[in-house]
């Protein structure tokens, strides 16, 4: 801008309207006028002259070398006013560091006490009662990270858990029931309200909690060449290790990753030493329902249950914790939902009756391969296909991205009266639906 205006001033003195004022590398800034103009500048004592080429001829003023001068000293003389200024800025936080530090921890003591409030208050939580006897009672507890994922139509089923009457749980019931969800929840409000925080639920008492342990979830770990069940054991190995009967344990299928008898042994010997060593609140979710027969030696295990129905040859999950014990896992049924195909599910159900029934004894898998009628069993299974689907047919042959709206709305009145046709066709012969 200050060029510019030099520029204009220098036009208008001179009255050469071409007169430029321009930078290289070897001149610097410099006024830059045609050869048939020269003379005009020339004869002046302001202009001083530079340089002539066959074209051109350039000259300098005074003026012109100390704006040159002053702009390329203004970086260096700006950062020396810049850190002048943050020097004083500095000497006076220096001055003021304790208030200043007072006020900080005021603020985040209050963002902290005001979003814990409306947490608090928007999610209906309640406040906590903190005792010294190692007791966990939780009423109608809820999961602080799941119910707000959860949208209006899908409300979070809350659970009681009462270690009160029994400091150790034996939480069984069929995969996706809620174990885990269950196990974590507890955790989280016992976390929540050691925090000074309030909890999920309608009413908590909690003895002081001095450890939190848990092991849930499956993952190995490659990089130091351990596998899964090897990862479990040793948090196994250390909770076991160190819990005191202040603690608080959670476990989640303890010895899945081994075979059936040697992940039953370790998941039943785990227990007794949880209940008589280390005399924690546990809560313990497992597949094994054999550990539920421990309650008649173990006086402070309780057996609870995830509730589920049967309906219609398929499971409908409560997500409700119950007293007593699961006698089914239910595994099948769930591979169902997965959707596996058909004719392995038949095989799985087959092989699951066998080996309830207990007509082999011990599992002998030879003697299961050559009893159970395998191929038999596919024959019949992948036999006669079910008759074509009207609709899901008129569903194939649609294109959405080619359809008018008028052809959309025909398409759509036209799938209603399939519908109401095959709702209102007699079944036929033979037909099971």
């Amino acid at each position: 801008r200050m060029i510019a205006a030099l520029q204009s001033r220098y036009c208008d003195e001179t009255d050469i309207a071409s007169l430029k004022i321009k930078h290289n590398n070897v001149l610097g800034y410099h006024i830059d006028v045609r050869a048939a103009h020269a003379h005009k500048l020339m004869d002046s004592a302001i202009f001083i002259h530079r340089q002539t080429t066959a074209q051109a001829v350039r000259f300098t003023t005074t003026e012109l070398v100390e704006m040159e001068r002053d702009m390329a000293s203004a970086a260096e003389r700006a950062l020396a006013l810049e850190l002048e200024i943050f020097d004083r800025l500095r000497s006076s936080v220096l001055e003021t560091a304790h208030d200043l530090g007072n006020a900080a921890r005021a603020l985040a003591e209050i963002d902290v006490a005001a979003a814990a409030a409306q947490l608090a208050t928007a999610n209906h939580y309640c406040r906590p009662q903190l005792v010294a006897e190692p007791v966990l009672n939780i009423t109608k507890g809820r999961h602080p990270v799941i119910e707000p994922m959860l949208d209006s139509q899908t409300p979070f089923i809350a659970n009681d858990c009462n270690l009160d009457g029994g400091r150790l749980w034996l939480l069984t019931g069929p995969n996706m029931a809620g174990k885990s969800t269950f196990l974590r929840q507890n955790a989280h409000i016992a976390i929540m309200a050691q925090a000074g925080l309030y909890v999920p639920a309608e009413k908590a008492v909690i003895g002081l909690v001095d450890r939190l342990f848990s092991r849930v979830g499956a993952a190995d770990d490659l990089a130091r060449g351990r596998s899964t069940f090897m990862v479990e054991m040793v948090e196994t190995a250390a909770i076991l290790n160190r819990a005191t009967n202040r603690s608080l344990v959670i476990l989640d299928e303890i010895g899945r990753g081994t075979a059936t008898y040697d992940g039953l042994a370790i998941a039943w010997s785990t227990l007794e030493y949880l209940h008589d060593a280390s005399i924690c609140r546990t809560l313990f979710a497992t597949h094994y329902h054999e550990l539920t027969h421990l309650q008649k030696t173990l006086g402070q295990l309780r057996c609870h249950a995830m509730q589920v129905r049967e309906w219609q040859g398929s499971i409908v999950f409560l997500h409700q914790v119950v007293a007593g014990s699961a006698d089914r896992s239910y595994g099948v049924h769930v591979a169902r939902l997965a959707g596996l195909p058909a004719a392995v599910l038949g095989r799985a159900e087959t092989i699951l009756n066998e080996l309830e029934t207990g007509q082999h004894g011990a599992v002998d898998a030879g003697m299961m391969a050559d009893n159970l009628p395998l191929f038999d069993y596919q024959s019949n299974a992948l036999e006669t296909p079910p008759p074509p689907d009207e609709i899901g047919a008129a569903l194939d042959e649609l294109q959405p991205d080619s359809l008018t709206p008028r052809e959309a709305l025909d398409m759509l009145y036209r799938l209603k009266a399939l519908r109401c046709d095959l709702v209102l066709s007699p079944p036929r012969s033979g037909d099971k639906k």
